[in-house]
């Protein structure tokens, strides 16, 4: 695996990593698949049944414990940490343990495998060591997103926003094909505009408009439908996630009302979106408009969600988190208005927290576009 990312970034990660162990308490962070990995060294595991973990203490160096046969894959960064490749007849669960003196309490990463846990309990029995989620020591880092990944995340969404000016233009055929045949078409797109990977690409058409996260599958598209499109994929390391809708003929009118009202409460939930504001103050101004105009009961969803090198991750925009709005933090806003049986519609944004304001990362035409 390759990675542009400078060596210092990596330093700069681990110093703050440790500082917040220590503020935390705790003696040894322990992250293996999963987006702590890569976030602390550039490199991203394989779901293997080989263990892969990355072992830091709090006062010593970082070592990352591999298989043999995948340590080719790691590009080194000296001084962030060691390899510690191990062979098929070892056994990396001691090795692991042997990195580190029994530790009072270890933060271990929410995606690590149990099996290795259950193993490391054998080590370090849970009478001796209090072992805590890594959030404990990674949220606050991961959830304030340094230049560069602003950076990787605005190259991102601008990929995923071309895609979204092609469904506009009428480029990409809707009417007469599944919603599958669009889904697949929307993502040879994604990836066509420069992301790795595509993680999603709903398409939702009439009725099926509804069920905000609706599989696409064999209903046919027809003239006189709403048709909901949200997708997203990886890109250098970081998502994106955008949600458009285009109506095939001039909508109803009661439609057309809706989304006005759709409008104007996600440009609400952005506006809402600065440094210093409860995070829960997102989903309130949204949520205040659809409401008011009487369709609060069929908005059935936060606001918003974290994003980065994961497509959801903290924070998120949801009534009762009181979390201030920090400089880097990366969320979506995209309310949404469903009625069961009839239509649904959602409107979605990516934006960066910054002292100057929300800083949009989707730009493509917000309006209910009309096409044929």
């Amino acid at each position: 695996m390759t990675t542009t990312v400078p060596t210092a970034v990596f330093l700069d990660r681990l110093a703050r990593a440790r500082a917040s162990m220590r503020a935390s308490g705790v003696d040894a962070l322990l992250v293996s698949v999963g987006s702590d990995l890569p976030y602390l060294t550039g490199y991203e595991a394989m779901p293997l049944e080989r263990l892969t973990m990355l072992v830091v203490p709090r006062d010593g160096d970082a070592t990352l414990v591999i298989p043999r046969l995948e340590a080719p894959r790691v590009v080194e960064q000296p001084g962030a940490f060691t390899m510690r490749p191990w062979d098929e007849t070892d056994d990396p669960v001691a090795i692991v343990a042997d990195l580190v003196a029994r530790p009072a309490v270890a933060a271990v990463g929410d995606t690590m495998w149990a099996r290795f846990l259950v193993d490391l309990l054998g080590h370090w029995p849970s009478s001796s060591t209090r072992f805590v989620r890594s959030t404990t020591v990674m949220n606050a880092l991961r959830m304030c997103k340094d230049a560069a990944e602003i950076a990787a995340l605005q190259a991102a969404g601008a990929a995923a926003d071309r895609v979204a000016a092609q469904l506009h233009a009428g480029e990409i055929a809707l009417v007469g094909r599944t919603e599958a045949e669009v889904s697949a078409d929307i993502g040879a797109r994604l990836i066509a505009e420069g992301h790795d990977v595509v993680n999603f690409a709903i398409v939702a058409a009439g009725e099926n408009a509804a069920s905000p996260h609706h599989h696409a599958g064999g209903h046919v598209i027809r003239d006189g439908e709403l048709v909901l499109c949200d997708f997203g994929g990886t890109m250098d390391g970081y998502c994106s996630d955008i949600t458009r809708c285009v109506s095939l003929g001039a909508p109803p009118a009661e439609v057309a009302d809706a989304y006005a009202v759709l409008h104007e409460a996600q440009a609400a939930g952005v506006a809402a979106g600065v440094v210093g504001a409860a995070c829960h103050e997102v989903d309130r101004a949204a949520r205040r408009i659809i409401t008011d105009a009487g369709f609060g009961q069929y908005f059935i969803h936060r606001t918003g969600h974290g994003i980065g090198m994961e497509a959801h991750e903290d924070p998120y925009m949801v009534e009762g988190n009181t979390l201030p709005i920090a400089p880097g933090h990366a969320f979506s806003v995209e309310p949404g208005i469903y009625v069961a049986g009839r239509w649904g519609m959602r409107l979605e944004d990516i934006v960066v927290a910054t002292v100057d304001g929300p800083l949009p990362m989707n730009v493509a035409d917000h309006a209910l576009v009309t096409l044929g």
